[in-house]
């Protein structure tokens, strides 16, 4: 039997992320949400950068294996916003999906305590968040020719 090697969790803030930091969460984010997924859209949307917005990152062998933006809640109408959620497709399966939500809303609680939490998941994912407490709050729309659906955790 072989044995993954251990995860290694980091939450950082936008000005602590280093140049390799940077390069590996674009470059994760591009493998699956352009190629994968085949959706064309601009990913680097200025959001990555604003504020106090946070970094969640799961590392093995010192490569990105997971991955989520906490987006200050100061410039979102009060609500910390998890976006560009995303695993590895090489580490799914392995319940690493359900530790980054589990890190991310701890991180969340820690940093900004009480503060109502907005995402907007692929409408397919609502039952995945729905167990986490998320419930949704709008229809379904069209994001990026992708159905979603905004979600809201209080």
């Amino acid at each position: 039997m072989t044995l993954s090697p251990p995860v290694t969790w980091q939450t950082k803030h936008h000005g602590e992320l280093s140049v390799a930091d940077l390069y590996a969460i674009l470059k994760l984010r591009s493998a699956v949400f352009v190629v994968e997924q085949n959706c064309v859209y601009n990913d680097i949307d200025g959001l990555d950068m604003q504020g106090d917005t946070l970094h969640v990152m799961a590392w093995q062998d010192d490569r990105l294996v997971a991955y989520l933006r906490l987006l200050d809640p100061a410039r979102n109408d009060g609500h910390v916003v998890i976006g560009r959620v995303v695993t590895d497709p090489s580490a799914r399966g392995s319940g690493l999906g359900h530790e980054l939500m589990a890190y991310a809303l701890d991180a969340c609680a820690r940093r900004w305590p009480q503060v109502p939490i907005y995402l907007s998941a692929q409408a397919h994912l609502q039952g995945y968040y729905g167990r986490y407490d998320f419930v949704a709050c709008s229809d379904i729309y069209l994001e990026d020719g992708i159905e979603h659906i905004g979600m809201r955790r209080s």
